[in-house]
């Protein structure tokens, strides 16, 4: 059973230990947020009026990257709506943007025909509109994965390490292993080093070439994980990892009853 320690959780970023588990497990949750948590994201733009500096094209683009909270519980992914793609009102939202300058046009000005479907930033810049200029068009957004186009990518920095280890004995105290320690996680106490911070620990294992005596001795807990990972706002931290999680209990399951038509 694995173990998971909350070390800092809030709407955007988290750092879980996981203990009793492996490298392999906590690779596919990493993968799976990068990948396979589905979100939405603009997918059609159409511009009706555009007499500012930039290319429809360019204003398409960046609308496509702006992070839209998603509630994959009122849509479904396109390939999987019964309208067979046709664009229903259960696979995809419409917003609507009317601006004219001068003034800075902003995420927030994007009206959703879905309230719970609105951009997870409200101060994200579109484009500055100067005198006399305007800009009209409607946005079509879909749900989508990662692994299709980065617009649909919920997860950010994943990432993980094992658990450093560093054990300390028989320390001459000549300090070498602090001076070489990039992460200034050693200090002197006593007649000996501790460790203020093993968190930190990259597991460049600089210390250990530093020391002459070979009194200090870095491992990595090859059970024990750090996995660290940051949301685009479409998801708080917490829906992340839980919609991560039950999809890779389903990928799971549904290995497990391949197998046994196997037998």
């Amino acid at each position: 059973m694995i173990e998971v320690e909350i070390v800092e959780l809030n709407d955007e970023k988290a750092k879980l230990i996981l203990k009793s588990t492996n490298n392999a497990f906590v690779n596919s949750l990493r993968r799976i947020m990068l990948s396979e948590v589905p979100t939405i994201a603009i997918d059609e733009v159409n511009i009706y009026d555009n007499t500012s500096v930039l290319f429809d094209e360019q204003i398409a683009l960046r609308l496509a990257l702006i992070p839209l909270k998603t509630d994959m519980e009122s849509y479904n992914l396109p390939d999987e709506c019964s309208c067979n793609r046709e664009g229903c009102t259960l696979c995809q939202v419409s917003l609507t943007l009317s601006a004219e300058g001068p003034k800075i046009v902003y995420s927030e000005d994007l009206i959703s025909t879905d309230p719970k479907i609105l951009p997870a930033d409200p101060k994200i810049p579109i484009i500055e509109l100067k005198d006399g200029q305007k800009l009209f068009l409607e946005a079509i957004a879909r749900p989508g994965l990662g692994k299709n186009h980065a617009k649909w990518q919920a997860g950010v920095a994943c990432g993980y390490k094992n658990m450093p280890m560093i054990a300390i004995t028989g320390c001459d105290q000549c300090n070498a292993c602090i001076t070489e320690c990039s992460q200034k996680i050693l200090k002197p106490q006593g007649n000996t080093i501790v460790v203020i911070d093993p968190f930190k620990c990259t597991l460049c294992r600089l210390c250990e070439d530093a020391c002459d005596v070979n009194a200090i001795k870095v491992e990595e807990d090859e059970k024990t994980a750090i996995f660290n990972f940051e949301t685009d706002g479409s998801y708080t931290a917490q829906e992340l990892l839980l919609q991560a999680t039950n999809i890779l209990q389903r990928k799971a399951n549904a290995l497990k009853d391949t197998l046994q038509t196997l037998q």
